[in-house]
Order: structure tokens, then sequence, then C-alpha cells
């Protein structure tokens, strides 16, 4: 029978067996919430807490639904207020991916962005500044998943029985991660009483106080994290750790590095905190002496996370692509030409082409290549230049070749020269090219030189 609207859509979860990955002597298996509508796990929760608020009364018709959100509950969210005609207005951490944003935007929701870099209690806080627009709006209805007890009542009455149906009644693990704890603390409950020999093991990213405080009972400082959507710098309300058995702490690098691998070698595409429970859950296979039947969660799609996890210049930027530093200018190249990841142009093509590329890259300026040898620069100014001189037909211009415009004279710096030799020219507003002897290793940005230093720290 098909569904009558996309809120049907939500649950009832495919299961699949990894077979490509080292599990140990275990099973792995890995329920894929990325199948439900908005494409996360978030859709149980959202459309519970809303049919909750609904159910109380507080939310009537023609209110505001609001949520301080790491992404996924607001696109949830958004979904589903946009099936029931309610306004949804979402305040997000700066640190979240473009494409969450935007998802949320697409489905009709209002993003605040907020600061990541302040602990709850600041004013600028995600959680804080929601709380205080849900004052200031009329009939608004903060849904505050860290406390709501629908969220993981939704997982208790639908996850957890999904997954104990699916193992066919035999599951020894369940590895999760806990961003508002609803998730953990639904599917425990309920394996704690239809599966009692089911372990809850907490995947938490490395930075996170929650991992920490399970393996040792102290609570520590948090760090920061470069995973959207799980861990935490204080203990959410819905979050029950007395559930958990065992916990993990995944640096980002792995994490990224294991929702790659899984895209490479099972073909599933899932976003950077499937990653890290990807890894928490090879560890705990690994490590068991006697077979056993695991299951994790692909909480969300990889689509979400493609300007970031699957991005080699992001992953090249965190500096985890495992390049040797030298110390030297050649470290400050993001994108070396040498292993074809450098954007560029060739002379003929036109200026319409070169602008395209680095409208669609985010990037200022192209180096020109022939041949395998720089021969120019381009950059938007030398276009803009170009475009006032022609204002009788400045769309003329977009169809000039690239030599008649690009530089010629280029300020090339050895790969082997020190770092600091790069600071005279970002100060005269040049581009430095950087050059192993008559090689063109790649360009060096102001942005290149301050990302240099940050991950140097």
């Amino acid at each position: 029978m098909a569904a009558r609207g996309a809120l049907d859509l939500i649950g009832r979860t495919p299961l699949l067996e990894v077979t490509h990955l080292d599990t140990g002597p275990c099973r792995l298996f890995l329920k894929l919430e990325s199948a439900n509508p908005s494409g996360s796990i978030k859709d149980r929760p959202a459309r519970a807490m809303i049919e909750a608020a609904e159910k109380n009364g507080s939310l009537k018709p023609g209110g505001t639904i609001m949520e301080a959100t790491a992404g996924n509950t607001g696109v949830g969210l958004a979904l589903v207020g946009a099936s029931k005609g309610y306004r949804t207005l979402l305040v997000v951490p700066d640190k979240m991916s473009r494409e969450k944003v935007l998802h949320a935007k697409a489905l009709g929701a209002e993003v605040v962005i907020t600061r990541s870099d302040v602990g709850k209690g600041h004013p600028d806080y995600y959680q804080d500044l929601a709380q205080k627009i849900t004052t200031q709006t009329p009939g608004a209805v903060y849904i505050n998943q860290f406390e709501n007890p629908a969220n993981p009542a939704a997982h208790e009455a639908s996850t957890g029985p999904e997954i104990l149906e699916g193992m066919e009644g035999d599951v020894d693990a369940v590895v999760v991660g806990v961003g508002s704890g609803g998730t953990l603390t639904g599917i425990g409950r309920y394996l704690k009483k239809a599966s009692p020999k089911t372990t809850m093991v907490l995947a938490d990213p490395a930075g996170s106080i929650l991992a920490p405080l399970v393996e040792t009972g102290e609570m520590t400082e948090a760090g920061s994290w470069a995973v959207e959507g799980i861990g935490e710098d204080f203990v959410p309300a819905n979050c029950d750790l007395s559930l958990v058995k065992k916990a993990y702490s995944i640096g980002d690098k792995e994490s990224f590095s294991a929702a790659r691998e899984l895209l490479r070698k099972e073909g599933i595409l899932a976003g950077s905190s499937s990653g890290t429970l990807l890894a928490a859950a090879l560890r705990y296979c690994r490590e068991q002496s006697q077979p056993k039947r695991v299951v994790t969660l692909v909480c969300d799609t990889g689509a979400k996370y493609l300007s970031k996890v699957f991005n080699d210049a992001f992953i090249a930027q965190e500096g985890w692509l495992d390049r040797k530093p030298t110390g030297t200018a050649r470290d400050v190249v993001i994108n070396p030409f040498g292993e074809g990841a450098t954007i560029f142009v060739s002379p003929n093509e036109t200026l319409r082409s070169a602008f395209a590329r680095m409208r669609s890259s985010d990037i200022s300026q192209l180096p020109v290549i022939e041949d395998r040898r720089v021969v120019g620069l381009i950059d938007e100014s030398d276009i803009l230049d170009a475009l006032v001189a022609t204002e009788n037909a400045p769309q003329s211009v977009f169809n000039k070749p690239v030599r008649e415009i690009m530089v010629t004279r280029l300020q090339t710096v050895s790969a082997q020269a020190p770092v600091k030799e790069l600071l005279p020219l970002f100060a005269a507003g040049l581009v430095p090219v950087i050059m192993d002897g008559d090689n063109f290793v790649g360009l060096a940005t102001r942005i290149d030189l301050i990302n240099y230093f940050r991950i140097q720290a």
C-alpha cells in the first residue's frame, strides 16, 4: 500500500550486515536511519515531539516550532512542521554543515546561526539563545529535545523494537552516540526489558565529556570536535548513562576516515557521527574473543556532509591526509597540483569558464596551466578590472580567452623556502606560486597560511 505522505515513511528502516570491513569474530549490522524522509534518525523524535505538543495543547494552529539543534533535529522538525502547517525557527551552531542548513531552509525553516565556541550559560550558546527567542515570539513552543520526554519515548516505541525484530531477537550489543540522549535512552530502556543480555555501547567524539564520564566516573573539561550531532559538554536530562556498559572516545580523523571507508567498501553514504559510531563498533567487535551480533546506526546520510567528510580539501585543511610536515612553504599548499587536487584553467578557456570554476569551488584565484606548466594567474580582481574597462558591453568580456586577462609576471617561491618568506608577498597583496624547481606545487593564499598555523597549534 502506498504511503499517504512523507511522515508515513518515518521508521521501518533497513538493517544491513557489514561484509567488507574487519569485524573480528563478530557480525556487525547497520540500521540505516539515513533512509528516513529527511535523511536522518531525527525524523522519529521530531514527529513524536510535535505530536506531543499538539496533544498537550502547547502547540496550536499557526504556532511556531522553536528548537536549538545541531541540524538534523531541526531538519526533521522542519519536515514535520511543513507537513502540518507550522512555522519552524531553528538556532544552529556555526560549525554545522552548509548542506544541513540549506536543507532546513528549503523546507521553509528560518535559521539563526550562533557561536559554537561558547558553553551552556552563555547568551550566545545555541540552547540559551533558543530559549530567549521563544519568550520573545508569540505562539512559539520550545521543543527542547534535550529534556523532552517524547524524544526517548519515540525510540523506545519504534527504534528499539525494530532493531530487536530485525535481528530476530538476538542482539548482543548496540552502539549509539549521544546528542540529546534520546536514542541511547529510548533504545536502552526498551532492550533492558526486552533483551537483558544486550550491552549498550557509547561512541563519543574525543573532546566530549560523556565517554570519559562513563569510563572513569569523572567530569572532565570539554574540548572541541568537528563531528556533528553527537558529543556534549554537559549531560542532557534525556541521557541515561547508567544504561551504558562500555564507551569509546573517537577522534575526528578516525571518524571521518571510517565514514569514507564505509562508502568505499560497503557503498553506504553516511555522515560524520555515523563514522564515529562505526569506528567504535569496529573497535568493540575486534576486542571480542567470542562471536557476537552487534548493531550500530547510520544516523544520517553523508549527502549532508559532502562539503566536509567527503571533501579532500577539507580533510587536507584539518591536516588529516598524513602528509609528512617539512616546515617549509610546501606545507602551506592545501591542494597540490601533483596530487591532481589543484583547480585550474587553461589559457584558451573563456573568462566565463574561469569565473564559473572560481564560484563553484569558492575560490578567488586560479593558476593558468598549459602543458602542465604555470603560464599565468587570474583572480577575481583581474576579471572585475576587465569588466569595468568594457562599460558598454561587459558581457563580451566573459567570452574572451583567459590569456588576454591573466597575469604572467608570477611571484614564485621555492617549495623549500621557510614559511615566513610568504609574509611579504601577502602584505603586498600578491598570491605566491610555490615551485619545486620547474614543477608547480600549488598556490598559497592567506587562508591557507592561517590554516597552516591553526593545525600546527
